[in-house]
């Protein structure tokens, strides 16, 4: 069964700002939310994808790449030509080695902030004890140790104590890791508060991430987009050797399959997409400009192959 699309779920105009977004999702969020209907299954599910829609919808760099290319764009269609699987953390929660993990995908106030308001609940539908202070700090980690996932060190709320936490692979920028239970001393009679280790992820200088897609460019000369070549690609894996066939135009999009961002707990990753860039050389030699000459005058005379056709 085919999803529906975004806009209409929340039902919205494709032009529609971030705040009118917000106002449709808290609508359908308190009209199908699970404690306002228990044991409505078709409840249930009308929440889901409402609050799928909005992750994507109210994120700016998602919304982006779901208006160029649909689901397939946000990795949320299983025909996706990029490589998509889904959501590879679900509905933001993630265990990992028995450690717990929340991943906040942002928008102009998460969904914890816009359900808990309304009823008391987090996102999850689970209602809020009394409970301690929660703390954040942040880490910085490479983009590969982005890719791959790392362990990190950093300190405690209290008793200067230091903790490991397991980076998963495939977390981006911006996202937090909750350590359940290891914030703020309880009150009587509630639970510890959470702490957050928000991860900031640093740019590489020739790669980047639109979700589960790795990004580069690669710049050849025109001889070798006419004749065709092999191309050593940097990726996060190590050189790969890229054929380019021969006619290539500029900015061609080559996939390299599997050589992206895990999208699952099973391994599978994404594709990384190099453009080919094709560079007109500025300072030709006399023997270059007269084969260059040779070519024009040739198309000129009436040859229906040029260089690029």
């Amino acid at each position: 069964m085919s999803k529906r699309d975004y806009y209409e779920v929340l039902g919205v105009g494709k032009t529609a700002s971030d705040d009118e977004i917000k106002k449709a999702y808290r609508k359908l969020a308190i009209k199908y939310h699970p404690d306002k209907n228990p044991g409505d299954k078709t409840a249930e599910e009308k929440f889901k994808e409402a609050t799928e829609a909005y992750e994507v919808l109210s994120d700016k760099q998602k919304r982006s790449r779901y208006d160029q290319f649909g689901h397939a764009g946000v990795g949320n269609d299983p025909g996706n030509p990029f490589g998509g699987a889904g959501n590879p953390f679900g509905n933001g929660n993630f265990n990992f080695n028995g450690q717990s993990f929340n991943f906040d995908f942002g928008g102009g106030g998460g969904l914890d902030d816009i359900l808990g308001n309304l009823f008391g609940f987090g996102a999850g539908g689970r209602r809020r004890p009394a409970r301690g202070s929660d703390f954040e700090t942040s880490v910085s980690i490479s983009f590969r140790e982005a890719i791959f996932g790392t362990t990190v060190e950093v300190s405690a709320p209290s008793s200067e104590k230091k903790l490991k936490v397991k980076i998963p692979a495939g977390i981006d920028d911006g996202m937090a890791i909750r350590l359940a239970g290891k914030g703020g001393d309880a009150p009587k009679g509630g639970t510890r508060g959470d702490f957050y280790v928000r991860v900031r992820v640093r740019p590489d200088k020739n790669l980047t991430r639109e979700g589960n897609i790795i990004l580069s460019e690669a710049r050849i000369s025109m001889v070798d987009a006419a004749l065709g070549c092999e191309l050593d690609v940097e990726t996060v894996d190590g050189i790969v050797t890229m054929k380019v066939p021969a006619g290539t135009q500029s900015g061609t999009p080559f996939r390299l399959s599997k050589h992206g961002v895990p999208m699952r707990a099973d391994g599978d990753r994404g594709p990384h997409i190099v453009s080919v860039i094709v560079e007109t050389p500025k300072n030709l030699s006399r023997r270059e400009r007269e084969l260059l000459e040779e070519f024009r005058s040739g198309a000129k005379k009436g040859k229906k192959r040029g260089f690029w056709n």
